[in-house]
């Protein structure tokens, strides 16, 4: 026959006064923030030299637009010649031919050390070097002297140095030029993040190597390399405007330090110009948003998908966990 024993009954425990922990260094750190933002503000509106009418009328005046259509084309340009160069100069990095490595190694020293100012003056004084750039049969009046033919040409073409490598054109190969350095080493890092193992898949499947390449690695490695690239274009936004000294007087900075020295209203014309900036800096930002969420589809799924798993699991007694570990 069971024995019923007494027992007590278990005291509830008392509620826990819970008390949120006090941050005063927010507060103060607020105030503060508040205060400096309200300082600037107060700039802004009553500092006379900023001259906001006169600035707002003269940024969308003809010229202005026409430098603003010339440091986008230079910007698309230079970012066209770095990105293809580039790739081609981070295959070459990766290659088992120990020339093709070392003429990138070499390519990538020499345009990463000098700077890009340097370079945009020094591309706008090519024409001092060769007075017409002709194409053609290589040292032609060299094999003719060889030969003993006096003045032997084997030239197809040609034009003046000075017509073709004008203010723009100089400008766009000493930013392009210079692009192709770091956008090889940004992609060259891409390809490198890319397991091994998807190379060695496809090759027993027969894929060539261009194949692998474009079809399997650069897809993946995609993900990698589009935020540097973002990085760079909104870099080369800003180096748009190295480009004055040249000069290329189809530049937006070159166009508003122009209107800014004529009409002695030079502060104002500088915060034009960093007002066009940040506008045109905002749009590379939206389209760099995007291409990041376009190339990093199906990324993070499989640690969501194991998250979830585990949450299952743990309801129904760890059954599906071992399911899903069987």
């Amino acid at each position: 026959m069971p024995v019923e024993t007494d027992s007590p009954e278990r005291a509830r425990p008392e509620p826990i006064q819970a008390v949120p922990v006090r941050h005063p260094g927010r507060w103060v750190a607020v105030a503060v923030i508040g205060v400096l933002v309200a300082m600037f503000v107060h700039l802004l509106v009553t500092n006379k030299a900023f001259n906001w009418s006169y600035m707002v009328d003269e940024m969308f005046r003809p010229p202005i637009i026409e430098g603003l259509r010339g440091t986008i084309a230079l910007l698309l340009t230079a970012m066209l010649i770095g990105i293809v160069l580039g790739l081609v100069i981070a295959i070459m990095r990766l290659s088992e031919n120990p020339i093709l490595r070392g003429v990138a190694w070499a390519y990538t020293w020499f345009f990463r050390a000098v700077p890009r100012l340097v370079l945009a003056i020094l591309f706008g004084n090519l024409g001092i070097l060769w007075a017409r750039v002709e194409f053609g049969l290589p040292f032609d009046r060299q094999i003719g002297a060889l030969f003993g033919v006096d003045d032997f040409e084997a030239r197809l073409f040609g034009f003046s140095a000075v017509e073709i490598l004008t203010g723009f054109v100089a400008g766009m190969l000493a930013l392009g030029l210079s692009e192709a350095a770091y956008m090889a080493e940004i992609v060259r890092a891409g390809i490198q993040s890319v397991d091994e193992g998807q190379t060695e898949a496809a090759q027993a499947l027969g894929l060539r190597r261009g194949h692998i390449l474009r079809r399997i690695v650069l897809p993946q490695a995609m993900r990698v390399i589009v935020p540097p690239t973002g990085n760079e274009t909104i870099a080369m936004l800003k180096d748009t405007s190295l480009v004055a000294f040249v000069p290329v007087s189809t530049e937006l900075f070159f166009q508003l330090r122009a209107v800014g020295n004529r009409s002695f209203q030079v502060f104002p014309m500088l915060v034009a110009a960093t007002v066009w900036y940040l506008l045109l800096t905002s749009v590379l930002l939206v389209g760099q948003y995007y291409l990041e969420k376009h190339f990093s589809k199906g990324v993070g799924r499989s640690a969501r998908a194991r998250t979830k798993l585990r949450g299952i699991a743990a309801e129904s007694g760890g059954t599906t966990g071992k399911a899903g570990g069987a």
